[in-house]
C-alpha cells in the first residue's frame, strides 16, 4: 500500500505534543496529525481526544518532498450526509422571541444584536439635513478632543515648551 495524499490509511498514535500527534503508518512510515486536523470542533489539547497507543483512521493530506507527511483525523472520518432543509444540529438558531425591547428601540445584550435603532442614535434627528448631521458631529468631536487634550496635558504638566533648556 502506498502512501499517496488523498488515501484513507489506519495508523497508531505514537506520541503526541502541544501542536500535534505522531501516527505509525504502514510501511514503517510516521506523519503528523496537526492540532487543527485533529476533530471537527476547536481542539486546545490534543491529550482530550487522543492517547498513545490508540489505532486512528487518517488521511493522507500531503507527502513533502523530504518524506514528512501530513495527516487529519476529522477528513477522514465519514460525514452523514445531512437531508436538504434540514440545519445542522449544533447549529443554534436565535429567535427574536429570546430579545427583550428595550423602550428605546433596540435590543440588550443578551440577544446579541447591538446595531443602533433609528431613535438611539446621538445625530439622528428625523428630518435633519446631512449636512446638519455633519456640522453637530464635527462640533461635538472636536469639544471630546479638546477635553481629552485638556485631560492629557495636566497629566503630562502642562503644554511643555517651557521645559528645555
Amino acid at each position: 500500500m502506498s502512501m499517496e495524499v488523498g488515501s484513507i490509511v489506519e495508523g497508531v498514535v505514537s506520541g503526541i505534543t502541544n501542536f500535534g500527534a505522531f501516527v505509525n503508518l504502514p510501511e514503517g512510515k510516521v506523519g503528523l496529525v496537526h492540532i487543527s486536523e485533529v476533530a471537527d470542533v476547536y481542539v486546545n489539547d490534543v491529550k482530550e481526544f487522543l492517547k498513545e497507543q490508540d489505532k486512528v483512521k487518517v488521511k493522507i493530506l500531503s507527502v513533502d518532498e523530504k518524506g514528512k507527511i501530513g495527516l487529519s483525523i476529522k477528513k477522514a472520518q465519514e460525514k452523514k450526509p445531512e437531508e436538504p432543509g434540514q440545519e445542522p444540529k449544533n447549529f443554534e438558531r436565535k429567535s427574536f422571541e429570546n430579545r427583550s425591547a428595550r423602550p428605546e428601540g433596540g435590543f440588550n445584550n443578551a440577544g446579541g444584536d447591538f446595531r443602533r435603532s433609528a431613535g438611539n442614535s446621538r445625530y439622528n434627528s428625523g428630518n435633519t439635513s446631512f449636512e446638519d448631521k455633519l456640522s453637530k458631529f464635527l462640533k461635538d468631536s472636536d469639544e471630546r478632543l479638546t477635553d481629552l487634550s485638556r485631560k492629557t496635558d495636566s497629566k503630562r504638566g502642562g503644554r511643555g515648551g517651557g521645559r528645555r533648556r
